[in-house]
């Protein structure tokens, strides 16, 4: 049984976690997620959604498969655990997790992966692994940390406390909370409008929040020209720049354009 695929509505990708009602990250979890990356990345969307199918969006891992096996095993599990999410952060279109119900340890990390979090008010997220003695292995420690601070990456990691989706919110970890009920709405929203945004300038977005992530403001600051310098170039730029100019000259609000840039 597949328990996660890859399906595209236009310009909008989705992965679906479609073992619910926990969507448990078991054995064929890494691999099934690393399938679908790649075939996300193959295609010629411009927004990818991360989804869940059921009340939850994932339990995190299924631990009953682990006693008993050896350490390298775990070693490569997690190892290709970390390799899928990465990928997901390796692409070049903007990502949204979409959040309802539990959100515990590898699915709040898989959450933390993408550049969006639209999460509902009564979500839970929750670093769970200190409850087996370990820590979060495929991310979360630190994005948490690059979100919220550190104090509040060790108070949850640490004391594994659930975050609801309104504190996630207030926390600045989910970007976008809302009642449950209106969850599908609001994601559609974010993502329809991403899919006709700017897809070059959302890339080099990415791209500048990366060389900070790894080397703060100066390594961000060495690469930000370059990186402006080819969306200048580009045709989304002057034609977004002329229309910006022909309001100007005749003292409206410029228009909101469709842009087709890759």
């Amino acid at each position: 049984m597949t328990t996660i695929r890859f399906e595209r509505d236009g310009a909008i990708g989705n992965i679906v976690l479609a073992n619910p009602p926990f969507n448990r990250l078991d054995l064929r979890f890494a691999e099934a997620l690393r399938v679908a990356v790649h075939q996300a990345s193959e295609s010629d969307i411009r927004v990818l959604v991360v989804r869940a199918e059921g009340p939850h969006f994932s339990f995190g891992g299924e631990v009953r498969e682990w006693p008993g096996k050896d350490i390298n095993w775990f070693r490569t599990f997690v190892a290709d655990v970390n390799f899928s999410y990465r990928a997901i952060e390796m692409l070049k279109i903007p990502t949204v997790a979409v959040v309802q119900g539990i959100a515990f340890g590898g699915g709040f990390e898989l959450a933390l992966a993408c550049d969006f979090l639209v999460a509902a008010e009564n979500a839970t997220f929750r670093c769970v692994e200190v409850t087996t003695a370990m820590l979060p292995i495929a991310g979360a420690l630190q994005r948490i940390a690059e979100r919220a601070g550190r104090a509040r990456a060790s108070r949850f990691a640490m004391l594994g406390e659930p975050i609801s989706g309104r504190e996630a919110g207030a926390l600045g970890i989910a970007t976008h909370v809302v009642p449950e009920n209106e969850l599908s709405a609001t994601a559609a929203a974010l993502t329809k409008r991403l899919a006709t945004g700017p897809t070059r300038s959302y890339a080099a977005t990415r791209t500048l929040l990366k060389a900070w992530s790894s080397g703060g403001v100066a390594a961000a600051d060495l690469m930000m020209l370059d990186v402006a310098m080819e969306l200048y170039h580009g045709a989304d730029a002057q034609r977004g720049f002329a229309s910006t100019a022909d309001a100007f000259n005749k003292d409206i609000e410029p228009p909101t354009l469709v842009f087709e840039g890759k």
